[in-house]
């Protein structure tokens, strides 16, 4: 794979680390004996009226269901404020698609919807925080925008601030890159820059964000053409999904959906981002469908996750420390079909997959040791889940 553009030398003391850490949490001193958990779930053409509330206990990783939070069409992705007041919704309906706010109400875990927006955009699949907290990015999948609303001091969205249609030629895949499609945005360390996986153009795109106004501009290397988006590219037809990072953000870990492979890509010194492995979320000799789905770093950074949709497993890398290089250890059967999502609870002791076909969230606990994955045989059911979303400010 090509060496990718260069880039700017504070990048890499601005590298994209994910919102609000979880090793800060897991190095705590104390942490409580619950958390208020929320999942969402598609509701099309399945049981589920929306987005269900669960207590979990920290020591033993079990859910217990506290009942429906809110009806909400499709509420595809989930996130919660951190100052635990509010959560914001994407619900994917087409062209229909709207982005909704809530008041969180964390004892008994009821939603209460503030406002809802147009999602500006087709299908939103992925939502984030800016560093401050003050604006929500979006991600829409089939029209292969993104979008910026502001937060108003009352938890409500305000009239976005920034719309933009990624750019660039789109991969191999006919069927699946068509166009452009955005499957995920985070913010950089520093709030300065926005990367966004696109799915179509097989690249992770870096925009500038003016934090004080809530806008998006394309990013320029410095010795790119006129116009020329700045990104990391894939290898053709890899389809990027969803993206990790080392605990130190010298290392971006990208999940290509369509190959069923994860990227690593090294932050060097001498400014570029390059590929320096290509690496299967399979076991050798598999030869089924498979469409992976989440990446996670575990909050030790010793271990890498990845959710394989098909092969319905998890996968289990070991980091190199220092190369940041992946070795897979194990691919852990979920229990369930088509595991979409899954999330590390905020100690790193367990990890819970969400099986959308089988209606299930497994709970697994983590090896503090080896970093795989036993099962506690704690199963909750719940319709469709597709998201998982910790309160971490109760």
């Amino acid at each position: 794979m090509k060496i990718t553009r260069r880039i700017f030398a504070f990048l890499i003391l601005a590298a994209p680390v994910v919102l609000f850490s979880l090793a800060g949490r897991a190095n705590s001193p104390a942490s409580p004996r619950s958390y208020l958990v929320l999942v969402g779930t598609y509701t099309h053409k399945t049981e589920s009226k929306g987005i269900y509330a669960f207590s979990y206990d920290t020591e033993t990783g079990k859910l217990t269901p506290k009942g429906l939070a809110a009806e909400a069409p499709d509420p595809s992705w989930v996130i919660i404020h951190p100052n635990g007041k509010w959560a914001y919704v994407a619900n994917e309906s087409g062209k229909q698609s709207t982005i909704s706010a809530f008041a969180l109400d964390a004892p008994s875990g009821k939603l209460t919807l503030l406002n809802q927006l147009p999602a500006l955009g087709e299908d939103p699949c992925y939502l984030s925080f800016d560093k401050s907290g003050k604006f929500v990015f979006v991600a829409n999948y089939t029209s292969g925008n993104v979008a910026v609303f502001p937060i108003l001091a009352d938890g409500k969205l305000g009239e976005h601030t920034a719309v933009v249609t990624n750019a660039g030629a789109v991969g191999p895949n006919k069927e699946r890159q068509e166009g452009p499609h955005a499957h995920w945005i985070e913010p950089s360390a520093g709030n300065k820059y926005v990367y966004v996986s696109d799915l179509g153009l097989d690249h992770i795109l870096i925009y500038k964000f003016d934090a004080a106004k809530g806008t998006l501009t394309p990013a320029a290397a410095p010795d790119a053409k006129p116009n020329d988006p700045f990104s990391a590219t894939l290898s053709p037809g890899a389809g990027p999904r969803h993206v990790a990072f080392s605990r130190d953000g010298k290392f971006m870990y990208v999940l290509g959906e369509i190959k069923s492979t994860v990227t690593v890509f090294a932050n060097d010194a001498n400014e570029t981002y390059r590929s320096i492995q290509t690496i299967s979320t399979l076991p050798e000799g598999f030869s089924g469908r498979n469409d992976t789905a989440e990446i996670a770093m575990h909050p030790n950074g010793k271990w890498l996750y990845a959710s394989n949709r098909g092969h319905d497993s998890i996968a289990v890398f070991a980091v190199e420390p220092g190369k940041g290089t992946l070795k897979l250890l194990a691919d852990v059967p979920t229990g369930g079909k088509e595991p979409r999502h899954f999330a590390i609870d905020p100690a790193g002791k367990f990890l819970l997959a969400e099986n959308e076909n089988s209606d299930t969230v497994v709970t697994f606990r983590i090896d503090p040791a080896t970093g795989k994955l036993i099962p506690t045989g704690d199963v909750a059911k719940v319709p469709a889940p597709v998201c998982l979303a910790f309160d971490l400010a109760h």
